[in-house]
């Protein structure tokens, strides 16, 4: 990184703008973890008055929102594995991942945030460009500056299809059928299919409003998308907080620096030649402000990540409070298995498993009550491998291999081998820790 006068020369050259009335921003970093946290920086450092357009593309990420519930939105198992390597997958194979990311025989590894705003679960790769609007209260609208998006994409880039704002402030692409034997000469409409290009979130605050939203371009991984966020543990789950809603998608087959050049146009269009030329900010200047840092540490920590789940319940049954079906369990468990779990920010709050088989034990009820009791309190993604932590809550010997690997299974926890196992949290510590934010952030921890 830069000495420290160039740091402080690049910071007041980041932030000598954030009272202008207009503004637009561009990050050269594909960190999802530090271009969340510039937002926020300009978010809560900008004029109250003011109206910013800040552009970014992130590595490879799933992105979960403030109010969701990873173990329900995500496989951590397809995460942990990552995506193949490609010889087109542009800026992802830049310095992020050190020596990794030039082996083709290594996986791109897929990161896992947490944002601030709420909404939904998306993807992000280098396919995708993110835009976010901070703007007064008073002129916030939900579909304003997606319509702006939307307009960018069909008068400036000639995106085919009809594309528009839906009902749920998501930008669709309406796309004409086609059904032809010949596909070069002759063509039959048969109909139109609707797919969405772009989705929301938005964070509101007594000064200021933001959204921020996505646009597929020309995304590789779309075929990888609807895996990756299908938890194997969705039909056993009951949350409090907010579930994503699926759609199908497609790319809109533009590239960045079109997308980018049009979407700024129109913000121009909008609001005036006022905006100006857009303001780059790299890595080394946003990590030379320490309210970056700050933002950067909350959003890499599993504590974030993880721990601000809301309360949910996981059961292998219906209940009353969740009467639904359940998916058939597997014949390998015990005949009378069940459990019941309620779970808050991550930490077990009450636990009834039952059906666990004791050799050579006769009240085994009382002795699943034993075990549960000592299940409470456990931090779920701290967990290493369940039968170890089966084990550990019995007082007594316990078959507890089948029902152990259901739940790593249930809740992404890689199996524990003769290396040793990996709890979640470190999965995600470790996307992050091999990363140049990673390095920076424990150079830094060191240091302080």
């Amino acid at each position: 990184m830069a000495g420290d006068s160039a740091e402080s020369a690049q910071t007041r050259r980041y932030t000598q703008n954030l009272s202008r009335r207009f503004q637009i921003y561009r990050s050269t970093s594909t960190d999802p973890y530090l271009n969340l946290s510039i937002e926020h920086h300009l978010l809560q450092r900008s004029h109250p008055d003011s109206t910013i357009l800040f552009l970014y593309t992130n590595r490879p990420s799933v992105v979960i929102g403030r109010n969701q519930n990873p173990w329900l939105e995500v496989n951590l198992h397809a995460l942990r594995r990552g995506l193949p390597q490609s010889l087109s997958s542009g800026r992802e194979k830049d310095s992020d991942h050190g020596a990794a990311g030039l082996a083709s025989s290594f996986p791109v590894p897929i990161s896992l945030v947490r944002r601030r705003s709420g909404g939904g679960t998306v993807f992000h790769d280098t396919g995708n460009t993110n835009y976010s609007v901070i703007c007064p209260p008073a002129a916030f609208d939900r579909d304003k500056h997606a319509e702006m998006v939307a307009r960018a994409l069909l008068e400036r880039c000639g995106v085919r299809g009809t594309v528009r704002v839906n009902e749920r402030h998501d930008i669709v692409i309406d796309v004409e059928n086609e059904d032809s034997d010949d596909k070069v000469v002759s063509a039959k409409k048969v109909g139109s299919s609707t797919f969405k290009v772009s989705g929301s979130a938005y964070k509101l605050t007594r000064t200021r409003s933001l959204h921020h939203g996505t646009c597929l371009l020309q995304s590789e991984n779309l075929a990888r998308v609807s895996p990756l966020l299908r938890s194997p543990a969705e039909g056993f789950i009951k949350a409090r907080g907010v579930e994503s809603v699926r759609s199908p998608i497609r790319n809109v087959g533009v590239g960045e620096e079109e997308f980018v050049e049009a979407v700024m146009a129109e913000f121009r269009k909008m609001y005036g030649d006022g905006a100006g030329k857009s303001v780059v900010v790299g890595e080394d200047e946003a990590l030379a402000n320490d309210e970056v840092i700050k933002g950067l540490r909350e959003l890499t920590s599993p504590d974030w990540i993880f721990g601000q789940t809301p309360q949910f319940t996981f059961s292998t049954h219906p209940t009353e409070d969740d009467p639904r079906e359940r998916p058939e369990l597997k014949q390998t468990l015990p005949r009378g298995f069940q459990t019941h779990l309620t779970i808050r920010h991550g930490e077990i709050q009450s636990a009834n498993v039952a059906g666990l088989e004791y050799p050579n034990f006769i009240d085994e009820n009382s002795q699943d009550a034993i075990l549960s009791k000592a299940l409470t309190h456990q931090r779920l993604h701290h967990i290493v491998d369940w039968r170890r932590t089966l084990e550990d809550a019995s007082q007594i010997p316990v078959e507890v291999d089948q029902v152990g690997k259901f739940l790593n299974h249930m809740f992404g926890i890689q199996t524990l081998t003769s290396k040793g196992g990996e709890t979640v949290a470190q999965t995600i510590e470790k996307t992050i820790s091999d990363t140049a934010v990673g390095v920076f952030l424990k150079r830094n921890a060191i240091n302080s």
